[in-house]
């Protein structure tokens, strides 16, 4: 079988620590889900394989996601979250690699989607869904790849907010950084080369932008979309909550003349 790894993720594995998963929208809700939530009765299996049966730095490899009920059912219908019926976050064990992918629905539970990993070691896969009638949710799978691997890159707090990303100067502003309190996390946007303020941002996903946010063992994640998913720039906005103290990296993705471009920040949580 052209197979490499397999795993169910249950509540159980949720509450031990293993593949915790979080359903966030605007805000974030840590730990478990309550008891008798629908998310409590999903499951998924995440399956890696690549031409040479394994999944291997800088090759295709191919991830199907199998999504069932308690009972091991395939859960059959999804509704589309800001045009996807799954996003799937891939990054690496210390958060320098970090990709968005949609996996294609191929009916009965099953979406798949082809890609590559530029280095070998572990990589951490968040499977982000809404089965009909059901809340979101977000189920996490470790894959391992093989292949050379990367020195590994320090995740250090930013002394710096500011970044220049494909010719677009992006400035994050966070008000009332804490652990456990609502706060905005407001980006501004200006031309690198006139510094004229853009504001041609264009949709993204059905929204100005997306943030997804991790914090450094890739435990906690948060997906947040903005508070106005129709601005164009020069600011969006989105509003969420960091679960504990501590560090995360924030991925603010955006598109502009046709292109997405990635934002990256590493802050620190008092």
């Amino acid at each position: 079988m052209r197979i490499m790894s397999l795993i169910v993720l249950s509540l159980a594995l949720v509450l031990s620590g293993c593949g915790k998963s979080q359903t966030t929208d605007h805000s974030v809700h840590s730990g478990g889900h309550e008891a008798g939530s629908s998310a409590e009765q999903i499951q998924a299996i995440f399956q890696a394989a690549s031409p040479q049966t394994k999944a291997k730095a800088k090759e295709d490899t191919t991830l199907t996601i199998e999504i069932q009920d308690s009972g091991g059912n395939p859960i059959n219908d999804f509704d589309l979250n800001h045009e996807k019926k799954m996003h799937l976050i891939a990054v690496s064990k210390d958060l320098s690699y970090y990709k968005h992918l949609h996996p294609e629905y191929k009916g009965k539970g099953l979406f798949t989607v082809s890609t590559q990993f530029p280095s070998g070691g572990d990589y951490r896969l968040f499977a982000d869904f809404l089965p009909t009638g059901k809340e979101k949710t977000v189920k996490s799978y470790t894959l391992t790849v093989l292949g050379e691997p990367a020195p590994p890159v320090a995740i250090e707090p930013e002394n710096a907010w500011t970044k220049t990303i494909d010719g677009n100067e992006v400035t994050l502003k966070i008000d009332h950084l804490m652990a456990g309190m609502e706060l905005n996390l407001t980006y501004t946007f200006k031309d690198a080369a006139s510094k004229a303020p853009i504001k041609d941002l264009q949709p993204y996903l059905g929204a100005v932008g997306h943030v997804v946010i991790l914090d450094a063992n890739a435990d906690q994640y948060l997906h947040v979309h903005p508070t106005d998913e129709k601005s164009t720039g020069p600011e969006a906005q989105f509003m969420t909550t960091f679960p504990k103290s501590g560090v995360y990296k924030v991925w603010g993705e955006f598109q502009r003349g046709g292109k997405v471009f990635t934002v990256p920040f590493v802050v620190k949580v008092p």
